[in-house]
This record gives C-alpha cells, structure tokens and sequence, in this order.
C-alpha cells in the first residue's frame, strides 16, 4: 500500500487495529479538497502524485456509489473574512468561485453532496456531522489532499466525535515525503485505520455480494 507520489517506499509497521473492523453498511467516504489549486501542475500548490491518487480515489467513489453508499465531497473556498488564522499562515488563500477552486470533474459526477470549508478541520462549521448522523453513519473513509493538514486535521475531529476512520494509503497525498510519513505514523497511533482502496473495496464486495 503505497502513495506513488509521496510514498513510504518499504511500509513500516504501523499499530494494528483489529478491533476495528471495516463495516460498509455503516460507511461514507469522504473525499477532501480534490481541487485545481492541488491538481493542476501549473498551480504553485500541486500536489506530486495527486493524479495518481485522483485515480484511486475515483475508482473508491465508483465502487461506493455502486452500493448507494454516501460520497461525500469537499471544496475549501477562503475569504478574507473567514480564513481566520490561515490568512495570516499562508501567503495566499483558495478563493473562488471557479478557476483553481473547482473540484476535479471527474470527482464532480459522483456526488452531489458537497461540504464547503473554510479550516483544515471538514466538520468546523459545516453540515458534515449532521449529514452523517441523518444518514446513519458510524464510519468514515478519508481521502484526498493533504495528508498531513485537511485530511489529518478532519480524521482526528471525526475520531473524536465517535466516527471509526479509515485512511487508504493510496488515496491521499501530501506535499512531500516527510509530511506523509509522519501523518501516517501520528494517525495509525491514536486515531484512523490505515489500509488500501483495494483491500476496502474487497469489503464492499463481500459485504453487498453475501446473501442474506
């Protein structure tokens, strides 16, 4: 299980979880700031290896949407007004409405639900918690960009609100290296299930193919 882009190379030994065991009915995946501005390699913010986990990541949304499971995107737009700290962190702020802030279209098509955020954090201010409880969510498959700001920032708030996370290897992506090597070690720790798009969608198989 390796991000092509920003791998580990050998994997490490990451702790286990067995206790927690993937539950597809119980499932949405969540796909986080699959946008231009991380996209586009004329963009100064592209993400190396993000077209490969675009790959991967549309690949798991086809295979949830199969089910009818929920596919859930986000899209991070900042104003002045409500960049808060990251106005002053970044030197420049995803605006929108369009250019480098519209999601990739092949991730568009998917899902017609789409978070709008303004923080790392996918549950900060928004609808997403709420969507989730309504549509009887208890788990919640993490991808997107980047490994070790949104999509570790938002695994970490979804632990923390009862939600069993988990985080495919190959379908998240970071701006180098050492950042995606030390999310993963911090998130397998303490707060999110590492595993593959292949290994979950081998899950989804057997959980909607088995008879009743």
């Amino acid at each position: 299980m390796e991000n092509r882009g920003e791998g580990l190379g050998r994997r490490p030994k990451f702790r286990e979880r067995k206790g927690m065991a993937f539950q597809p009915r119980r499932a949405a995946l969540l796909i986080i700031d699959m946008q231009k501005y991380f996209l586009d390699r004329r963009s100064h913010a592209y993400i190396p290896g993000s077209s490969q986990v675009l790959r991967k990541v549309k690949e798991l949304a086809e295979s949830f949407r199969k089910r009818k499971l929920p596919v859930i995107l986000t899209r991070h737009v900042n104003t002045g007004k409500n960049a808060g700290l990251m106005g002053l962190w970044w030197d420049d702020l995803i605006t929108g409405p369009g250019g480098l802030s519209r999601i990739d279209p092949k991730l568009r098509r998917l899902s017609s639900l789409v978070i709008r955020k303004t923080q790392y954090d996918a549950f900060h201010k928004t609808p997403l918690e709420r969507l989730l409880r309504r549509k009887r969510v208890s788990q919640l498959v993490i991808t997107g960009v980047a490994t070790h700001l949104c999509c570790e920032t938002t695994a970490r708030s979804a632990f923390v609100r009862g939600f069993a996370v988990f985080l495919p290897l190959d379908a998240t992506a970071t701006f180098g290296r050492d950042y995606f090597r030390a999310s993963l070690l911090n998130l397998a720790h303490g707060f999110a299930v590492l595993t593959s798009v292949k290994e979950l969608i081998h899950k989804l198989g057997e959980a909607f193919n088995a008879r009743p």
